[in-house]
């Protein structure tokens, strides 16, 4: 493989054998152009779809081993992946499911005590790997220079992202409250491993929140997920790592310890840890499921909650959290249930359920309700999004609308014009110019990052790449 044909989502022979067997007839001409007129909430605010254009296809009709068998122990932006593996949306739109549970940002904002806000930030970052609960495929790799947009009225914020970096790969997120409430903003490098029978994601780079009205800020980088059985058996994820959450002006600290599910799956999707100051005392626990819900509790509860178990003198049937869904999987190659969901801790305090997703989410890739209105279309968009916004890709929208065979052949046709750009600026000894963003430290880190440049909202998207 030469430097040219690195970090590309290629289509090889199996993409065509299988877009055949996978095409969903939509009835449509076109995957790009098509706008939704959907006519506003009686409030003002503008509704959503509840659904996508045609059904997730069956990933049962081509060989995975035929494609993974030569990338055990390497990394997955370097190989050549097939469509088949994807879901239809861009990564960039991935990182915006982030703000799905944006209240609890809002929620921080209104605590007058740093622990208060510091569990809701805690909320807030388990809560952003809620949305990868069953999610298997994997999102379309952004072209440079790709960027995605949101601006939700309703939730009270607005997000730019945009792919700063091809080699590595690495894409730049900015949200800010429409209150001036808070920034968000980061850069995410995701590092993709074959393991045999499992693909490791491991996102590096770091995750910043600013609380405006307090002068806080806080950092954090997400846990590792793991995609387990990709050859044989039912696919299933974990999160597993170590999260610190640093609150830079008081010195507090969160740490959260996403289980691995171990040998019988007991751990399977579990969040423990606690809330120190900077003399390191614990000053609040913190358990649940990242799949369902998180409490807390003070640390004399949770200890003595703790001992008892241990002792074997808790009652044989606690009350689960009303919300618990039960949990599967575990550490080799089936998927046993697992006959526990979370036990709730006497004087325990709720700080987070994950939201019910649709009743067609299995048709729709497991896609949340937030999730399946990232890439609709709607009346007036052509207008005001950048033209570089993922919405306009076309390999994703073909997917989306069940063409596969068109999907397939404008992948192809995007890759090759970007492989085409990047042989012409080396002709030139030119480098790619980032548009949104900028290579800087962070603030609060020192750490190197991308920050945002400003200037996106005023729209004026003159110097945009072609990159569609």
């Amino acid at each position: 493989m030469n430097g040219e044909e690195e970090f590309f989502d290629a289509v090889t022979e199996a993409d065509q054998r299988v877009a055949g067997v996978m095409r969903v007839d939509t009835g449509r001409s076109s995957a790009v152009g098509k706008v939704e007129e959907r006519p506003p909430r009686e409030n003002g605010i503008q509704k959503h779809r509840t659904s996508l254009p045609a059904p997730m296809f069956s990933r049962s009709d081509f060989s995975v081993w035929s494609i993974l068998k030569k990338c055990i122990g390497l990394e997955l932006s370097k190989i050549t992946m097939p469509i088949a593996f994807n879901e239809p949306l861009s990564f960039l739109q991935r990182i915006t499911e982030y703000m799905e549970h944006v209240y609890l940002i809002r929620s921080a904002c209104c605590q007058p005590q740093a622990l208060e806000r510091m569990q809701c930030v805690a909320a807030f970052a388990v809560s952003a790997v809620a949305s990868q609960w069953e999610r298997t495929g994997k999102p379309f790799n952004p072209l440079l220079g790709e960027t995605y947009e949101l601006i939700r009225e309703d939730l009270g914020f607005r997000f730019i992202s945009e792919q700063v970096s091809h080699h590595p790969p690495i894409s730049a997120f900015y949200s800010e409250g429409l209150n001036q409430d808070f920034l968000f903003h980061g850069s995410i490098y995701p590092k993709l491993k074959f393991w045999g029978k499992s693909v490791e994601a491991e996102p590096q780079g770091t995750i910043t929140l600013e609380l405006l009205k307090h002068g806080e800020a806080y950092t954090w980088t997400n846990p590792t997920c793991c995609v387990h059985n990709v050859l044989v058996g039912k696919l299933w994820i974990e999160q597993y790592g170590t999260v610190e959450i640093v609150n830079h002006r008081t010195g507090d600290k969160c740490v959260l310890h996403f289980k691995p599910c171990g040998l019988f799956g007991k751990e399977l999707h579990r969040v423990e840890g606690h809330i120190q100051d900077k003399n390191k005392k614990k000053l609040f626990m913190i358990y649940g499921k990242w799949t369902e819900c998180l409490w807390g509790v003070d640390p004399a509860a949770y200890e003595s909650f703790r001992k008892r178990e241990r002792r074997g003198d808790l009652p044989s049937k606690m009350q689960p959290d009303d919300g618990s869904q039960k949990a599967e999987g575990d550490a080799v190659d089936t998927v046993p249930e697992v006959q526990e969901t979370v036990q709730v801790i006497p004087g325990s305090k709720l700080l987070w359920r994950v939201n019910t997703r649709p009743p067609n989410s299995a048709q729709m890739y497991n896609f949340t309700s937030f999730t399946v209105s990232l890439n609709e279309l709607q009346s007036g968009m052509e207008k005001t999004l950048a033209p570089t916004d993922c919405r306009w890709r076309p390999d994703i929208r073909g997917m989306e609308n069940g063409d596969m065979d068109l999907a397939s052949q404008e992948k192809e046709r995007l890759e090759e014009k970007q492989r085409e750009a990047r042989r012409e600026r080396a002709k030139r000894e030119a480098e790619w110019q980032t548009r949104w963003f900028h290579q800087g430290s962070n603030p609060h880190t020192g750490t190197p990052d991308w920050l945002y440049t400003g200037g996106y909202f005023e729209r004026n998207f003159s110097r945009c790449p072609d990159i569609y």
